[in-house]
Order: structure tokens, then sequence, then C-alpha cells
């Protein structure tokens, strides 16, 4: 078929034509076996084409088929430092371009390249050996970079840091005697290493050698405070006189959030050796947290790494150098009634490798109690169970971690303490207070709880959990009004059957009128287990269906309802980073409830940080300060409260009285906030002045506000978002510091309550709340929203890392009364009105 023509030209049909026999007769043999021929070549094509493929697509792609990453070859870098025997030191070493430096480190990289090629194994894929500094001792710091091909990767799990060690000792005491210096060694460490992480300092590439002095002095990313460069890889090897310490302060820090891509990462060493890393650090830090840390001895190794995605500021630092801390210069006796002491130059990290013993001691008779104000010893895989890294250690137990609370007391007059760190990873460490006092009475006026906290007599059996080890709800006589569960605690009466395990036993919930076989719906209905996600709705809310994979086109009061009108059945579907709409509408609108500061958790601090709360807004009315609170929603509205608007006067709702101040955290500062008119107040049509029904306003701003650092929106949930009772939430706003009170707080403050079910809130409301109503606090009093707070935004943070307004302070009875939790407008509720007037 030689001769065969395929023509479609000016729309004729194909035409092929065919050879007779005889024409073909001639030439049978030699087309035969060159048909053949190119058969043949097709066939080992096609398989060599088909091997390639499934080698690097399909190889690994697991039991589905699906396509797998492509294999590529992998880089394995180890650094550590050698400490070299019988060598003077010379200060000519520390300087990269001197020809001391060049001598020693030619030399010693030549016997390292000597011991790895030496290895059968380790030769083959052994690239090269680089030194990077040298300090008294001497001290050579180094990195060696192996390259595995894609073929070969199997072999990865063979090169241990034990391996590189024992070659490279064993190399290196081999080869040393031969080489020009005689070197010979007594220490090497070697630890698996960041690849980012290497820089030859005779290349001179972002590479700095910076010398600490007791005056301050600074340094900065490179083009701060514009952006740093994409793929930076940049090194700071700072150094200071003998016998000194180095202290650096990063004054501003803003480094991509996310410490997979851009990072800054310290060492007590000049290698980034892993085994010597005091922190890697991301995100951007408000002037209330600022990175601080100090070495073990007299140098410091700073790094920068940046992806070629996302870039920020990058920083700015001091630094000098400082006394070293011993064990001797830190800990000691402390001998007064009450006092204060914390971890070594606390607030800045603690240096690495340092022990300090305090021993508290005070009269005959009485006993010592310790409350931790802040603890934090936070380190990459440590069990915070054994400790076994960095540790405070009393009464022989060693407390690690982050602690939200840690309070304890001794069993005589006396009580020591001891603090260790490791030489890896450091952090702020701890600050507490301590003070005598007398066990016949450990806390006059208070209930003494087991940890040795005092809370107030007026929480002891009152159903919560205050002391945090329960002893507050241990062994109590149940009143009247409360419910015994079976595990010994008291819950009030009206927490029984709520559908919500207040017991922790479930005790609350066993005899609630639905059997082991049957389901409650939402509004408490039974219905038999077997009809549930069966595709229909059998309870009249339609919670049956709720979160059924099976039950796609069931929309229910739990479903969300996407743009074209589908439903899902999915708890929080919204901003979850998955897309279960086909149009992708859950997971629009969600550039929102983002801190940008990294923020410091203070135990027991009320005071809000710079940048905690973004979407806070003051408004003030008139002359009058600060009257009302609301919450950004957008660059354009806030949300508040319609009380604050619709009142007896009419000036209330003229928007020329008013003025939002955004970004404000102190009332008396305000020259950093930005200040907006309003150009119209939406109150809720259906509101109730009465009833406080309906409490909701949208404010349109008269100018769009620029987002920042202090400035951001907070998500608005969707209707079908659910926040269970016992959520921890958080409140906010300017208002009032006690019932009663005439002056507003000049901070803004914060404070922690949990969302309160419904049949609970109800009762102690007396019948007034509405579906529009929901109440979050401490039925026990305490903590509460106040005057002043009105308007203000009730959040809460969601798994997908997002926070959420769920209410809007509305009204309450006094402040902080036992059984009076704070009331605010269900956020969820009215989202379709806000969706209405604001087009958000």
């Amino acid at each position: 078929m030689n001769s065969a023509r395929y023509d479609n030209e000016n729309n004729h049909a194909e035409r092929v034509d065919f050879l007779t026999n005889r024409e073909k007769s001639p030439a049978k043999k030699r087309t035969t076996g060159l048909v053949i021929g190119v058969l043949l070549g097709v066939l080992v094509l096609a398989a060599v084409t088909a091997f390639l493929i499934w080698f690097f697509l399909f190889k690994d792609g697991g039991a589905d088929g699906t396509i797998s990453k492509q294999r590529s070859a992998a880089l394995q870098v180890f650094s550590g430092h050698l400490k070299l025997k019988d060598m003077q030191y010379d200060q000519k070493l520390e300087d990269t371009t001197s020809t001391e430096f060049s001598g020693l480190a030619d030399n010693l990289q030549e016997i390292m390249a000597a011991a790895y090629k030496k290895d059968p194994f380790l030769a083959k894929y052994y690239t090269k050996s680089v030194i990077t500094a040298f300090s008294e001792g001497v001290i050579a710091y180094h990195w060696t970079q192996f390259d595995i091909p894609p073929e070969h990767l199997e072999v990865l799990p063979e090169f241990t840091e034990e391996l590189i060690q024992k070659k490279l000792w064993a190399g290196v005491q081999a080869h040393g005697r031969l080489s020009r210096q005689n070197i010979q060694i007594r220490e090497i460490t070697a630890s698996y290493t960041d690849p980012r992480m290497t820089r030859d300092p005779r290349a001179q590439e972002c590479f700095f050698r910076l010398e600490a002095e007791p005056v301050m002095q600074t340094f900065q990313s490179p083009d701060f405070p514009l952006i740093y460069p994409a793929k930076s890889r940049c090194q700071w090897q700072i150094r200071a006189p003998e016998n000194n310490s180095i202290s650096v302060r990063f004054n501003k820090f803003h480094i991509e959030d996310d410490c997979a891509n851009d990072f800054v990462s310290i060492y007590d060493s000049l290698s980034p050796d892993n085994s010597q890393a005091i922190t890697e650090k991301c995100g951007q830090r408000p002037p209330s947290n600022i990175l601080q840390v100090v070495s073990s001895s007299n140098i410091l190794l700073v790094n920068l790494i940046s992806d070629g995605e996302v870039q920020r500021p990058g920083f700015s630092a001091e630094y000098k150098a400082i006394p070293i801390t011993t064990s001797e210069s830190c800990g000691g006796l402390l001998t007064n009634v009450t006092g204060q002491f914390s971890s070594p130059l606390y607030p800045s990290f603690y240096p690495p490798a340092l022990d300090c013993n305090w021993t508290i001691q005070v009269g005959a008779g009485q006993k010592v109690r310790v409350e931790f104000l802040l603890f934090r010893m936070k380190e990459p895989g440590v069990d915070t169970r054994t400790c076994h890294k960095d540790y405070v250690e009393v009464l022989g137990t060693k407390y690690c971690g982050e602690r939200s609370s840690l309070s304890l007391t001794s069993t005589t007059n006396k009580l020591d303490i001891s603090f260790h760190s490791d030489e890896s990873y450091t952090d702020k460490g701890f600050i507490a207070n301590y003070s005598a006092y007398d066990p016949a009475n450990p806390c006059p006026g208070q209930f003494p709880c087991a940890s040795g906290t005092c809370i107030a007599k007026a929480l002891h059996c009152d159903g919560w959990n205050d002391c945090g080890d329960r002893s507050d709800e241990i062994g109590c006589k149940c009143d009247t009004d409360q419910f015994a569960c079976d595990n010994g605690m008291c819950k009030p009466n009206y927490w029984v059957c709520d559908r919500v395990n207040d017991c922790g036993d479930n005790s609350d919930e066993k005899h609630c009128g639905c059997g082991s076989s049957e389901w409650r719906c939402g509004d408490g209905t039974c219905i038999p287990k077997e009809v549930m996600c069966d595709t229909k709705k059998d309870c009249e809310d339609g919670s049956d269906e709720a979160s059924c994979e099976v039950s796609p086109g069931i929309c229910s009061d739990y479903s969300f309802r996407c743009d074209d009108k589908s439903c899902v059945n999915k708890v929080n579907a919204d901003c979850d980073r998955v897309d279960d709409c086909a149009d992708g509408s859950d997971e629009k609108g969600c550039d929102c409830g983002i801190r940008p500061y990294k923020q410091s958790r203070i135990v027991g601090g009320q005071n809000a940080e710079l940048g905690e709360w973004p979407w806070q807004v003051s408004l003030h009315f008139m002359a009058r300060g600060h009257v009302c609170g609301a919450s950004i929603i957008s660059d354009r509205w806030l949300l508040s409260a319609a009380h604050c608007f619709k009142t007896s006067s009419p000036e209330n709702h003229l928007t020329a009285n008013w003025k939002a101040f955004s970004g404000l955290q102190d009332q008396a500062k305000q020259a950093g906030a930005a200040v907006r008119t309003l150009k119209s107040i939406i109150t809720h049509p259906s509101y109730n002045p009465m009833t406080y029904d309906y409490d909701i306003a949208v404010l349109e701003l008269s100018e769009p506000l620029k987002f920042s650092n202090t400035i951001q929106p907070v998500c608005l949930p969707a209707r079908t978002h659910v926040f269970p009772p016992g959520l921890p939430c958080w409140v906010t706003g300017w208002g009032t510091l006690r019932e009663g009170a005439q002056k507003i707080s000049q901070q803004l403050q914060k404070a922690e309550v949990k969302i309160i079910n419904d049949t609970v809130c109800n009762v102690v409301t007396e019948g007034q709340l509405t579906s529009r109503m929901l109440c979050s606090g401490f039925l026990s009093g305490g903590v509460d929203a106040c005057q002043g707070d009105s308007g203000g935004p009730l959040v809460c943070f969601e798994d997908n890392a997002k926070w959420y307004q769920v209410g809007i302070v509305s009204w309450g009875e006094g402040c902080a009364r036992r059984n009076k939790p704070g009331v605010y407008s269900r956020v969820t509720k009215l989202r379709d009105w806000i969706s209405e007037k604001t087009g958000l």
C-alpha cells in the first residue's frame, strides 16, 4: 500500500488506489523484510516509551492507578563541627578572605573529601565539603553535600548521621596525619541540614560577618523595608569577644506566614547544625511580642530562607555583646514573703545549655505557692509527659511545653525549683510569682484547689471545672436545683436532657426519652436510627440527613446552600478549604478572619495586644468619646447593634454624629487609628427595643478602609454554620470593667467565654430568648461583656484557622452576675439580612 494516497481537496471523497499482484510481486521479498523491521522498531520504541511513562508517572502511584510525582534527584546535606587537637588559634582564621583561613579550610576540605571518597558507598554520591568558619578551640564548622540520582533514591535511608560521623571520624584520623598541617581531631558532629542553608563564605553571596560589641548595632534583611528577594539564601555570622554571649533583638519581623517556604532560623553555632538550633520563625510579630534570642557563647548564626513566590519586608534587628549567663549567675535563694522570678533573660528567649536552681524558703509553719503567669518551653518532637529536653522541675516532676495555667505548692516551708535547657531550641521560658501561705488557711476568703490555685467560693460546686483539675467539683453535695452526675459532679437540673454531655460521663443525657435504637432530632423528637441518612427528611428540621454523604439532594436547616441553589450536607462547609459546591460558592469571600501579627499568650492577661483583634472598631458619638463597639466585615461595612442607634434621641441615628476608629487599642492613643465617618446607618426593621430582638445594624463607611496588620475583616458565618455549646469564644471591647462603673476601659479588653446551649439560655433568661439570640459566658459569673461593649463582636476560632463572628453584644442583666450570662444577637440567623443590605 505504499502507493495509497489520501486526497480530500475540493470536497472530493477520499480516494485509495491499490496495486495489483503483478505490480507488487517484484519487490515482495524486500518489502516484507522492511515491514517486519519497521514493526519490530515500532514495538521496541513503544515498549521503551511505556516503560518510561510507567517509571516516571505511575511507579508508586498506588492501587488506584493515579499518577504519582515524577521522581527527581535528592540532596543530602550534613553539617556540624570538628574540634581540632593541639592547634594554636589565630584570630586571622575569622577572616574568610585571609590566607590563614584559606590554608586551613582547603586542607580540611581535602581531608574530608578523601575520607568520603575512600568509602565505596559514599564515594558514588559525594559532591563537596565546605568549611564555613573557625572559632576558638580550634573549632572548624563544615557541611557536606551528597547528590542522589532518581534511579538510586532507595538508598536514602542509608544516609544517617551516625554513618557520616563514623566515616568522617575514621577518614580524618587516617588522612589528617598525612596532611600539610598534621591535623588531628578530638570531636566530630554532623546532623541533617536543609540544603538551602548551605553557604560558602568565600563566595560572598548574601553572606555577612558581624562583630558584636557592648554597644547596640543593627543589621537587616536585603532590601528592608521593601520586600526581600525571591529565593533568598542569606547568612549572618555574628561573633563577640570571648567570655561574652550575643543578644539579637528583631524590632521589625515580617516573614511569609508559612515556615515551609520562608523563615528565619537561628543557631547557637556557626554551622546550621540542627542539634544547635535555637529557633525557627516566620509570620509577623507585633511590638508586644518581639523575637529576642541569646547565644550560650560568643558565636551565633542567623539565616534567611525564602522561596520564589510570596515575599514580605523581612526584618530589622539589633545585636550586642552581653555577659554570658552561667549557672552561677542565675537562680539563687529567695526568702521574701512574696516575690517573682523567671527563666534567664526573660522575656528574651533563654540561652541554650544552661541550668539554674532556685530555693524558696519562707517562715517556719508556712508553705510556698508558685503561680506561673507565663510558661512556654516548646520544642519540636518533645513528649510533654517526659520532658526529656528543656524543662522546669518541681517536687520531682518535670514540666515543659506550653501551659495556660500552672500552680504548685510545697509540702514544707522550702521549695526547690530547677530549670534546664539543652543545646538546641529555646523559647520564652517562664515568669512566676511565689508567696508564703498558712496551710491551715491557704486561700483566705477563697476556695483552695488541689493544684494550689485559689478561686472564688462562688465557683465551688457550680458545675464548672474552674480549678482545672476538677477539685472544685469533686465531693460536692448537690443542691435541690442540681443534678447528681454518676461521676459525683453536680450540674444544674436544666442541663439534663439538653443534648449536651455536661457531666462528662453522659449521665445527664442517659434517660432522656429516646431509646438506644433511636436518634434525637434537633427539636428533641425521637426517630428510629435506621431512617437516618435514608435521603428522606424524617426530622422536621432535616437534622437526620445533615452530614450524610448519601443525601446530596436533601436540603435542611443544616445544609449549606450553594449559589446555584444546590445543597451540601456537611457541617460548616463554608471556608473549609474544600470545594463542596460545584460553583465554588462555599469558598467565596474567605479572605477574612486572620490576625497578621503573631500573638504571645499571657495567662490571666485581660488587656488585648496590638493587632490581636484587628476587626474591632470603636464607635465615638459626638464629643462623648467611645459609646459602642462594632466589627469590620469588609472595607466598607461594619456590623454593630441596633440599640446603639435606635434610641429615644434622634441624634443617635444621624451619621454626622458618629466616627469609627479602626486599628485602635488605647483610647488615649488614637494617632495610629484609621478614622472614618459614616455614610449610612441601617438598623433591622424588626428591631424591638423592649425585647432586643433583631438587635443588629450595618454601618456603611464614607471611605473604604485600607487593611493592614491592625485592620482586618472578621469572617461572617454561613446561615448553616454550627457553633456548638461549650465552644470557647472571645468577646472584646472598651466597656466598663465592672457593673455600675462610670468610666470605660482605656485599653481594649478581651475575655474568653463559652457558648451556652439554648435550653439553658432560655431558662436563665426566664424565657426571653428568641431564635435570633444566643448566650455566652459562665453561669458562675465573673466574666462577661458590660456597658460600652454593646455592638462589639463575639468571635470563635475554627479548625480552618479563621475567626468567625458568632454574635453581637446585645443585652444582659447586670454584668458578670451568677446565672446571668451575656445575650448576643445570633449572626447566623441574621446572615441573610446582612447579605441583603451589604451584598456580602
